[in-house]
């Protein structure tokens, strides 16, 4: 993404605003995850790589923070995430038992 809105802001609701650009938040921290870990995995360097890492896993805590904003502000979203993790362990014990 590297710093980019990825649509019209003007195309989007007053009510809809804060869940788009809770998800943006998310999308830029995520691609920020990606980017670091895929540095570190680069560099020859043990220091170099240490930082990426640890600065990947700050991402990851940002990341939290969004999704917990969005959860509160999208109830249709935590219904989804809920389904969506019920369905794994659904999946995952049905692997098991074959």
């Amino acid at each position: 993404m590297l710093s980019k809105i990825p649509f019209n802001m003007e195309n989007i609701s007053e009510e809809d605003i804060e869940k788009q650009i809770l998800r943006v938040g998310l999308i830029a921290e995520l691609d920020a995850i990606n980017l670091y870990e895929q540095l570190a995995a680069l560099t020859k360097d043990e220091k170099v790589r240490a930082i990426f890492l640890d600065i990947a896993r700050e991402e990851k805590t940002h990341v939290g923070e969004f999704l917990t904003l969005l959860l509160m502000k999208d109830e249709e979203q935590e219904d989804e995430l809920e389904e969506g993790k019920e369905e794994v362990e659904e999946l995952l014990e049905e692997e098991e038992e074959e």
